[in-house]
C-alpha cells in the first residue's frame, strides 16, 4: 500500500526544494528553531500522535539525540536533493508501518492513518511561517502560498497525499482553525513535552560541563516555554493549563524586536543553516541515525 502512494522516482525532482524556491531560502533560518515545541505540541496534542509519541518515541530518554535525528529528517527533505529526500520519504514511510496501539480511551490507532501522518507535515509549515512572523522575516501572503504549496510536494515523498492537505493558504488557514477547535486535545504526550521543554535534560556527557549547564538550564527553559507558549492559539493554551500574562507578552515582543532587529547581521550561514547542518550531520545520517518519523517525536 505504501509503495503505491509514494511517487516514482522519475517524480522525486519535481517535488524537492531547490535554491529558487522559498522553502529552500527560508526554512534553514535559525530563528525558526524557537518553533519548535510549538510545532511539536500541536503535533503530540492531535489524539493519534500523542499516543504514538508516548508509547514509541525517543523524546523522553534522549531529547537531545532526538532534536538532532528530527533535524537530520527535516533538512535532508528540504536541503538534501531529490535521491536523498527521495530515500529519506521512502524510508520514513515504511517505518511508519510498525507504528500502532491503543489509545487511553480504547481506541485503536495506526500511525498511518492519513489525518495524523498529513497533520504532522503541516504543522512543519505552520512553524516556519510562525517563526519568521513573530521573530524572524514576516512572510506576505503571497509567499506563504508558495510556501504552501512547496511544502504539500515534500510531503508527497512522504505519501502525504494530494487530498490529505489543503490545495491553498486560506484553505489551510480554516483546515487548522478547525484542526485547533474540534481535534486538539491535552494528550499525555503534551504534559510530557512541556515538562521537558520546562527542565531540559542535559546534553551529551562531555558536551557542556556541569558547572555550564547548570547556569543555562533554568534561562533556557524559561525562553522554550515562553515561545512555545506565545505560539501557541490561547484556547490552546487555556487547553493544555499553561498559564500567560502581559508580562509574558510583553516579554516575547521584547524578543522578537530584538531577534528581528538581527536580521541585516546575521552572516548567510545563520540565515540559512540547512546546508551546513547537513555537511556538519553527514557521518550521522549516512550512518542511518536519523528521526524514525512523524509519530516519534518530528518536531
Amino acid at each position: 500500500m505504501s509503495a503505491a502512494i509514494l511517487p516514482v522516482t522519475e517524480h522525486w525532482k519535481s517535488l524537492t526544494p531547490d535554491p529558487g524556491t522559498i522553502t529552500w531560502r527560508r526554512a534553514g533560518d535559525a530563528r525558526v528553531l524557537t518553533a519548535a515545541g510549538y510545532a511539536l505540541l500541536l503535533q503530540v496534542s492531535h489524539p493519534t500522535v500523542g499516543a504514538g509519541v508516548s508509547e514509541h518515541s525517543q523524546f523522553r530518554r534522549d531529547p537531545w539525540g532526538r532534536l538532532l535525528r528530527t533535524l537530520d529528517y527535516s533538512c535532508t527533505m528540504v536541503y538534501g536533493g531529490e535521491q536523498a529526500a527521495g530515500e529519506m520519504g521512502s524510508r520514513l514511510r515504511s517505518f511508519h508501518t510498525q507504528i500502532r496501539g491503543t489509545t487511553p480511551d480504547g481506541r485503536r490507532y495506526h500511525a498511518l492513518e492519513p489525518e495524523a501522518y498529513a497533520w504532522v507535515h503541516a504543522t512543519l509549515a505552520e512553524g516556519i511561517v510562525r517563526a519568521h512572523e513573530r521573530f524572524g522575516r514576516p512572510f506576505a501572503d503571497e509567499q506563504c502560498g508558495r510556501l504552501w504549496s512547496e511544502w504539500r510536494s515534500v510531503g508527497r515523498l512522504l505519501g502525504v497525499r494530494e487530498r490529505d492537505l489543503p490545495a491553498s493558504w486560506p484553505g489551510f488557514r480554516e483546515y487548522f482553525q478547525e484542526m485547533v477547535d474540534g481535534r486538539l486535545e491535552r494528550t499525555r504526550a503534551v504534559d510530557e513535552v512541556l515538562a521537558a521543554l520546562a527542565r531540559p535534560a542535559p546534553p551529551a556527557p562531555g558536551a557542556l560541563p556541569g558547572l555550564g549547564w547548570a547556569a543555562v538550564r533554568v534561562p533556557l527553559g524559561h525562553g522554550l516555554l515562553l515561545a512555545t507558549a506565545g505560539l501557541l492559539p490561547p484556547v490552546l493554551r487555556r487547553r493544555f493549563g499553561m498559564r500567560w500574562s502581559r508580562a509574558s507578552e510583553l516579554e516575547l515582543r521584547a524578543a522578537g524586536v530584538a531577534l528581528r532587529a538581527m536580521t541585516p547581521l546575521m552572516p548567510p550561514w545563520l540565515r540559512n543553516t540547512g546546508p551546513g547542518y547537513l555537511r556538519w550531520r553527514a557521518e550521522a545520517i549516512a550512518r542511518g541515525e536519523v528521526a524514525s518519523g512523524p509519530l516519534d517525536g518530528q518536531i
